[in-house]
């Protein structure tokens, strides 16, 4: 559905700014989850690097910013580019959603205090934290060159990513770790739930890239062969 979207914007100016303000907000998710992860997950101080709630309000307003100019170009150029500039503002709710996830990740470290560790469970929660890490490292290059194989590629971890995390959650509601504290397990959930909904905004982002816009945030539609 991205494919060419630069080609087709080329001479819009504000569709242009749309675009390249999706990309900083996505550099911006980046850092913001880089930081909530070593916050909860490596220090016992909740200090962190620079303002996560600000930076999340940045990025509302570039939401909002990327919505005014989609509609705006719409408005003035009537209904060429009609589809691909759905496809945007479509991508910026998701974009806008990981940052709040990792705002409640800042959350949870601020109110867990010391590091946590995932005792029986760090094994699985580091697997889901590099993982996140590299789609991170995919994603906005995937969208700044509409590369549908790396993008078909995240889309391809999420099914096993939200089996890791609901296995942790699982086995933490059956009580199947007692060694571990209330408070440790209580965020251990929430910190896999977080992490899930953190790839399932990725992987939404990258669906844009492979699939038709009545498709997005769903599998891609494989034909079937004669």
């Amino acid at each position: 559905m991205f494919r060419k979207f630069k080609e087709l914007f080329s001479s819009e100016n504000l569709l242009d700014s749309a675009f390249d303000t999706t990309i900083k907000m996505l550099e911006f998710d980046q850092k913001m989850y880089e930081a909530s992860r070593d916050c909860l997950r490596d220090t016992n101080s909740n200090k962190l690097p620079f303002d996560v709630k600000k930076t999340d309000r940045k990025i509302n307003k570039y939401e909002r910013e990327v919505r005014r100019n989609v509609l705006t170009h719409l408005t003035v150029a009537g209904t060429a580019n009609l589809v691909p500039g759905l496809v945007l503002v479509s991508v910026v709710v998701d974009v806008e959603r990981i940052g709040d996830y990792t705002k409640n990740i800042v959350d949870l470290a601020t109110t867990h205090k010391e590091k946590l560790h995932g005792g029986p469970f760090e094994e699985g929660l580091r697997k889901l934290e590099t993982e996140i890490t590299k789609q991170f490292e995919m994603i906005i290059p995937v969208l700044r060159e509409q590369d549908k194989e790396s993008a078909r590629a995240i889309m391809r971890a999420e099914n096993s990513f939200g089996k890791e995390s609901e296995g942790i959650v699982s086995q933490l509601l059956q009580g199947d770790s007692k060694q571990l504290s209330s408070r440790d397990a209580v965020a251990i959930a929430l910190y896999a739930r977080y992490l899930k909904r953190i790839n399932a905004h990725i992987t939404n982002i990258a669906s844009a890239i492979v699939n038709p816009f009545p498709r997005i945030s769903f599998r891609e539609k494989i034909p079937k062969t004669e």
